[in-house]
């Protein structure tokens, strides 16, 4: 498995396939060869079916600020459902022609060339993982630390911070969303409307969506988030985290810090073995696994045991399974922000789960994970990012209703 650091990415929403990827591409060509003045770009299957709403265009505009671009979009199922075709000029003769995939959470491969990334991890899945950590007495937390190396606590704590960040300028914005929808944005109201006689369990559920939901208006309004693993799900991990470290005394930074690890070494073994990309294998890649990372993250700063951890991570991944993709108009809006909401609610709840359960289970993380990896595969493409099945099919705006 590649670094944790690489699925950690703090950048501009509001798509890590389809902004994040696309621009680092172009960016990657353009210091290659800086002499280019005109670029033509074929933007296939997922990229040219939800391109415009997800805004890939201006962030491959923007990256190659003074050249020229041409776009063009094509299908063809044959190829990575985000994939580029890079076409480079300089006056009027081609000078590169490269072709990108870009495979979820911001990371790009070009075809037909070596993997640039190394692979550090010496075990590929959970059970290996956990028979090393019991061997050599340590915990999972540990394991990353060990195998990460040197700086990587100061990483993890750069992307707290930047977490943080991204909920308090979340928090404090008002307004409307970019894009036909013209969708009010409601963390700062989750977070201040406090109901009468309102329950403790009602003030939980209201705050951690809030958190939820400042992240991922941020993320779709083009906003600075961290990939959690993926734009389109960046605000589960965050809510969890911040909310139990508000509450909590007990939840130190250093737990925080330690619950990153965790919730990085299961979203690699999820990208590892599967997938994190909602165009490959639909939302249960992206709020699914981001789920699953946050319930093991939860379990962490309780000092749960790795059985535990693992649990949590199931539950939270097996009752996504079949979640599909399916952004109204294109925009990680509907029904992306809630369900970052309940994502982040469902993490806790399986955390609690696995404290009672686990002794009882019959499922490991690596079975479901493999699960969800062939649903996704056997889903039809209608249903993976590319807004033509589900609610981006039936939504017709003669049917909204403002509730707020």
């Amino acid at each position: 498995m590649l670094s944790i650091r690489s699925l950690y990415q703090t950048g501009y929403g509001p798509s890590s396939s389809h902004t994040m990827g696309p621009a680092k591409a172009v960016k990657l060509i353009k210091a290659q060869y800086p002499t280019l003045d005109f670029y033509e770009i074929t933007l296939y299957n997922s990229l040219a079916l939800t391109g415009k709403g997800h805004l890939t265009e201006e962030a491959i505009k923007e990256s190659l600020a003074t050249s020229h671009v041409a776009f063009l979009t094509a299908i063809d199922v044959l190829k990575h459902p985000n994939t580029l075709l890079i076409k480079g000029f300089e006056k009027d003769e081609l000078i590169v022609e490269k072709e990108v995939m870009s495979v979820g959470g911001g990371r790009i491969v070009f075809v037909g060339e070596d993997e640039k990334e190394p692979m550090i991890y010496p075990h590929h899945n959970f059970k290996d993982i956990k028979k090393y950590c019991r061997t050599h007495n340590m915990s999972l937390s540990d394991y990353v630390f060990m195998v990460e190396g040197e700086g990587f606590e100061d990483f993890l704590q750069g992307i707290w911070e930047a977490m943080k960040t991204s909920i308090i300028n979340g928090l404090s914005t008002r307004g409307t969303l970019p894009g036909p929808l013209k969708l009010k944005r409601k963390a700062p109201d989750l977070y201040s409307k406090n109901a009468d006689k309102e329950v403790p369990e009602i003030t939980e559920n209201r705050l951690v969506s809030s958190y939820a939901f400042a992240v991922s208006e941020e993320n779709a309004s083009g906003g600075i988030i961290v990939t959690a693993p993926t734009c389109g799900a960046c605000g589960v991990l965050p809510a969890v985290l911040y909310y139990m470290h508000e509450k909590h005394d007990v939840v130190t930074n250093e737990r925080v810090i330690r619950g990153l690890a965790v919730a990085g070494l299961i979203g690699n073994l999820i990208k590892h073995n599967a997938s994190i990309s909602g165009a490959v294998a639909g939302c249960q890649a992206e709020i699914g696994s981001a789920c699953a990372m946050a319930a093991a993250a939860h379990a962490t700063l309780f000092n749960l045991s790795m059985d535990q951890v693992e649990y949590a991570a199931e539950i939270a991944i097996e009752h996504h399974l079949g979640l599909t993709c399916d952004p109204i108009n294109g925009y990680v809006q509907i029904p992306c922000i809630e369900r970052n909401a309940v994502a982040a609610l469902r993490a806790i709840d399986a955390c609690g789960l696995a404290f009672f359960l686990t002794d009882s289970r019959k499922i490991s993380l690596d079975m479901v994970i493999e699960t969800m990896y062939q649903t996704g595969l056997d889903m039809n493409t209608s249903y993976k990012e590319t807004s033509q099945g589900g609610l981006a099919h039936y939504y017709q705006e003669d049917d909204d209703v403002n509730c707020w």
